[in-house]
């Protein structure tokens, strides 16, 4: 694969991703992965998928008249969707380091910021805002100042996008040639772990104390 396009190899399983999502516009609908499992090719869709789903659960859970308990629900979901996208980021990571562990680093080789995956991260989520925002200036019943604001977003996010594909093809280019080096952390989400959230782990003993008496 060519790191130089690397960029647009994930835009365009982002927008096949987000496309597929829309053939029926329901977050409890089955999506159907093309690619075969365990490749890149896979993981970056899958990952996109998660994305559109939550992003449209973000949408029905701020809906005026949404009862308590759905609400409920649907944070939960969102709780869970946030790690499984952690999960999937440090999994591209991990074929990253995989194809760059025989790269020699140069002797001032440096340490970027973000690693590629968490880049991509946000090239996913800037491939939904830029399919969602296109909606927005297609509206008939939208006035006419909606749809021209939404046009100069929607023109703001492409040059985003644009850019932070640069970037990251840019930052690949630097990893390969020993220019950066890869350095990655478990993100350790502290608050969906049982023993780490004290809202969680303290009724745990509260529970376990009140069990022996």
């Amino acid at each position: 694969m060519n790191i130089n396009l690397f960029s647009q190899f994930c835009t365009d399983i982002f927008n096949r991703a987000i496309e597929q999502y829309h053939t029926t516009d329901n977050v409890d609908a089955p999506i159907d992965n093309p690619y075969p499992k365990q490749s890149v090719e896979y993981i970056l869709f899958q990952k996109n998928i998660i994305d559109t789903v939550q992003w449209h659960l973000e949408d029905i859970i701020r809906k005026p008249d949404i009862n308590a308990v759905e609400a409920l629900q649907i944070k939960r979901r969102i709780d869970k969707s946030n790690q499984d996208r952690t999960d999937l980021v440090e999994l591209i990571d991990s074929y990253f380091l995989y194809e760059f562990k025989d790269v020699v680093k140069l002797t001032d080789a440096k340490i970027n910021t973000e690693s590629p995956a968490w880049a991509i991260d946000r090239l996913s989520i800037l491939a939904l805002k830029i399919y969602h925002m296109n909606i927005e200036t297609l509206r008939t019943e939208a006035t006419t100042e909606h749809i021209d604001l939404c046009r100069q977003k929607l023109k703001v996010l492409k040059e985003q996008k644009t850019d932070l594909s640069t970037a990251i093809n840019q930052l690949l280019d630097d990893i390969a040639s020993g220019k950066k080096y890869m350095k990655t952390y478990k993100q350790m989400k502290m608050y969906n772990d049982p023993d780490l959230n004290p809202e969680l782990y303290n009724k745990k003993e509260l529970w376990q104390k009140k069990k022996k008496t």
